[in-house]
C-alpha cells in the first residue's frame, strides 16, 4: 500500500486518543479481516463451510444470517471478486444499512476499483452527508486519485455547514477528519487552528485537545504535549479516563493523574490521598 493510501487511516496512538476514523457498523472489511486473523477453523472446514452455504444460497434457500457468514468466509478466503456479486444486491435491498454500502466500497477499493468505490460512497453521501465513515473513505480515495484540493476543499464546506447557525455534534468529527488532513498536507499550523475551534466549540470534549498533544509530540516537543494532556484531564476530572494515561505512557510522560494543567509535579496529597495506593 502507498503512503498516501496510508493517509487518514488510524495510527497507533491515534486510535487509542480519538476513536473518530474508525469504520463502524460491524460490517466493516477490517471487522472481517479481525474476524479472520482470529479465527481458529481450519481452512480446510472454512471451504468446507464455504461451499455448503454457497449451494444454499445458489438455490434461493439462505437466510439472512447465512448471507453474512457467506460474505464473512468469502473476505476471509480472499475471494473479493465474489465477495462483491455477494454484496452489491443485498446493498441494494437494504439501503438503509450503511454499512453495506460501506464494506462494498472498501472491497471495490481493494481490487484497486477507485472509480467504483467512490460511486458507492457517493450513494451514501447524497443519503447522509454528514457520515464520517463515509467522509473518510471518500477524502481517502480522493487523496488516491490525487485530488487532495478536492477532498480539503469537501470537508471544509461540511465543517461550515455543521457549523452554522449553531454548531452541530456531527462537527466534531468533520473537524478532526479535516485536520488529520491538512497535517498529512504538510500544513500543521491549519490543523492546530481547527483543533482550537472544534476546542471552543466543544469546551467539555477532550479530543481536540488530545488531538493537539499528538501533533506536538510528533514534532517533538514532549513537553507541550504533557502540558495539554495534562489540561485534557482537568477537562473532566471526574471521570478516570484510562487512556489519557495509556497516552502519556507510551510517550514515556509522568503519570497524568495529580499533575497540574501546567504539567508541573503533584502538590503534596493531603491526608486521605496518602492513604490511598
Amino acid at each position: 500500500m502507498s503512503s498516501r493510501s496510508q493517509v487518514l487511516r488510524p495510527r497507533g496512538l491515534l486510535v487509542l486518543l480519538l476513536a473518530v476514523l474508525a469504520v463502524a457498523g460491524g460490517w466493516s472489511l477490517g471487522t472481517w479481516q479481525a474476524s479472520r486473523q482470529g479465527n481458529a477453523q481450519p481452512r480446510d472446514a472454512l471451504l468446507q463451510q464455504l461451499t455448503t452455504l454457497e449451494s444454499r444460497h445458489a438455490k434461493g434457500q439462505s437466510s439472512e444470517a447465512e448471507q453474512q457468514r457467506l460474505l464473512e468466509l468469502l473476505v476471509a478466503l480472499d475471494r473479493r471478486p465474489e465477495a462483491i456479486a455477494l454484496l452489491e444486491p443485498m446493498a441494494d435491498r437494504q439501503p438503509e444499512r450503511w454499512s453495506l454500502r460501506l464494506l462494498l466500497a472498501e472491497l471495490r477499493r481493494n481490487q484497486n476499483d477507485l472509480p467504483g468505490a467512490e460511486r458507492e460512497v457517493r450513494q451514501l453521501l447524497n443519503l447522509k452527508p454528514d457520515r464520517i465513515e463515509a467522509l473518510q473513505l471518500m477524502t481517502l480515495l480522493q487523496l488516491e486519485q490525487g485530488r487532495g484540493d478536492q477532498a480539503q476543499a469537501q470537508l471544509q464546506a461540511t465543517l461550515e455547514r455543521l457549523s452554522k447557525p449553531q454548531v452541530r455534534p456531527e462537527a466534531m468529527g468533520v473537524g478532526l477528519l479535516l485536520a488529520d488532513l491538512l497535517q498529512k498536507r504538510g500544513q500543521p499550523g491549519q490543523a492546530r487552528a481547527i483543533y482550537l475551534r472544534l476546542g471552543a466549540a466543544f469546551p467539555r470534549d477532550v479530543r481536540p485537545m488530545l488531538a493537539q498533544a499528538l501533533l506536538l509530540q510528533e514534532k517533538g516537543d514532549t513537553k507541550g504535549a504533557q502540558e495539554l494532556l495534562a489540561q485534557a484531564r482537568q477537562l473532566q476530572p471526574e471521570t478516570v479516563d484510562r487512556r489519557l494515561d495509556k497516552v502519556a505512557a507510551a510517550w514515556g510522560l509522568a503519570p497524568l493523574r495529580g499533575l497540574s494543567p501546567s504539567g508541573s509535579a503533584p502538590k503534596p496529597p493531603d491526608a486521605a490521598a496518602r492513604q490511598s495506593p
